[in-house]
Parts: C-alpha cells; sequence; structure tokens
C-alpha cells in the first residue's frame, strides 16, 4: 500500500500562481487515480472556491482542524473532481495564531491531525497543502506536517531573492522542527516567451538550483486565469489549453519524483 505523501505547496510572496498550481496539480494527481487531499490553509479560502466549494457550504474548515475540534476525515468535502477532496479555509484562520499562541505543540497541529488520519486508513496517496503568502503559524504548520515543499516561482525580477528567502525558512524548519522535510521541486509560473526578462530568469534560477527546478514551466494563460470565477480548476474548464496542458506535465513530473524519493 502507497504511504500518503504530504507536499506542502508555500511562497512568502503572493501572486506568484501558488493557489492555482495548488488547485490544478491536485486536479491532475486525481485524475490519473491518485486520490489527492487539498488542504487550503489561506484565510482568503481561493483554493476552495476555485474547487466550486461555496463559503456557505463551509461547515467543517481548515481552522477546525487546527484547533483540534474537527478531524480530517470530518473537514474532507468531495469536489466535482472524482478522486479529488478539499478542507476548505475560512476568515476563522486570521484569529488562530492569537488564540493558540501560548499552546504547546502548536507548531505541530497539522502533522498530528493528518498522522492520527493515517494511522487507521491512508485514504489519500497525496495531501497537497496550500498556504497564505506569508511566513506565520499557518505556514509553519504546513512545513512541519510535509514531506516536502513545492514552490511556485513567478518568471520576474526579484525570483532568486524572494525564493532565498523562502529556502533559509526552509532550513530553519528542517532544524527545529521537521528534519525530514525535503525540497520537493520549483515549478516556474506566469512565463511569457516574448519577454526576454522572463527568458533570463528561468536560466538563471535552472542554473542557481539546478535539477530542483521542474522541467515544466507554466505559461501565462487567459483560460487559466478564467477557471476559478467559474469554481472550475483550469484542467475541466480548458483541458486543451497550453495551461491546463502544463500542469497534466507537471504532475507527471511529480509522481515521477515521488518514485524517486520513495525509492532512496
Amino acid at each position: 500500500m502507497r504511504r500518503m505523501r504530504v507536499i506542502t505547496l508555500a511562497n512568502q510572496k503572493g501572486g506568484v500562481g501558488k493557489t492555482t498550481t495548488a488547485i490544478n496539480l491536485a486536479t491532475a494527481l486525481a485524475a490519473v487515480g491518485r486520490r489527492t487531499l487539498l488542504i487550503d490553509l489561506d484565510p482568503q479560502g481561493n483554493a476552495s472556491t476555485g474547487l466550486g466549494i461555496d463559503r456557505d457550504d463551509r461547515e467543517v474548515s481548515s481552522y477546525d482542524v487546527l484547533m483540534e475540534t474537527a478531524s480530517i476525515s470530518d473537514g474532507a468535502m468531495m469536489t466535482a473532481v472524482p478522486n479529488l477532496f478539499v478542507i476548505p479555509s475560512t476568515l476563522d484562520l486570521l484569529g488562530l495564531e492569537a488564540e493558540i499562541s501560548g499552546a504547546t505543540g502548536r507548531a505541530y497541529r497539522l502533522r498530528d491531525a493528518l498522522h492520527f488520519h493515517s494511522i487507521g486508513d491512508p485514504q489519500f496517496d497525496f495531501v497537497l497543502i496550500d498556504c497564505p503568502p506569508s511566513l506565520n503559524l499557518l505556514t509553519v504548520n504546513a512545513m512541519a506536517a510535509a514531506d516536502s515543499i513545492l514552490v511556485p516561482l513567478q518568471c520576474e525580477f526579484f525570483a532568486l531573492e524572494g525564493l532565498s528567502q523562502l529556502l533559509q525558512t526552509v532550513e530553519q524548519v528542517r532544524d527545529t522542527l521537521n528534519p525530514a522535510l525535503d525540497l520537493h521541486g520549483i515549478v516556474l509560473t506566469m512565463f511569457d516567451g516574448r519577454n526576454n526578462l522572463a527568458s533570463q530568469v528561468v536560466r538563471d534560477v535552472r542554473s542557481y538550483m539546478g535539477d530542483h527546478v521542474y522541467e515544466t514551466i507554466i505559461p501565462r494563460n487567459v483560460r487559466v486565469s478564467e477557471a476559478p470565477s467559474f469554481g472550475k480548476p483550469a484542467i475541466l474548464y480548458d483541458m486543451k489549453c497550453s495551461g491546463s496542458q502544463a500542469y497534466i506535465r507537471l504532475a507527471s513530473e511529480v509522481i515521477q519524483r515521488e518514485r524517486r524519493l520513495t525509492a532512496a
């Protein structure tokens, strides 16, 4: 039986395609038969909305899981995508840090919930965690719970600067909370081939990070941008568009890397 693998998508910078990547990577993994859970840890709840989960229907949320009043099974909601479930977020997450600031083991709330879930029935092959665009207690919980980190990186001028800050945080989490945490990979997003700067960023990041950078590059794509307003992943909204096809290739790369990581 395959062990449940937990991948956290993180970048402290907003607008880099993190949530879009979480939604569409989760969809692509589910589409090839991997039972996948997406945990929305961003108070904005865009991953939940992008999967068609209305705010009024979020009776159990990731806030409840972190407050230890609900289990992973309690919160997991079916989506329109076969094999894909989501634990939605609510604005309650905004107050979580203050509510548990003095609690022992506050950084391990999500890890413990996932561990408890996996003991009886490892129901999911993959758990993807969508983080807020900041390095707060929610992101720390996601990193402490993860087997590995996947970093969406926009093809823009300050990409490497932001990446170095995030990698320092990953190293700190590895030293203090989760020594097994790996960097799964870096996915370059919002690539515009007409822009010379974007091509230079791709070269720089590949030179700096080597094999940690996925071969797949996610292009700027109008159809991908439109899809969330219809409550659908881009892969359902328009599977043939260039963005959807890129996320399908990315899912294949993720699975291949997982095979190498688990075999090592």
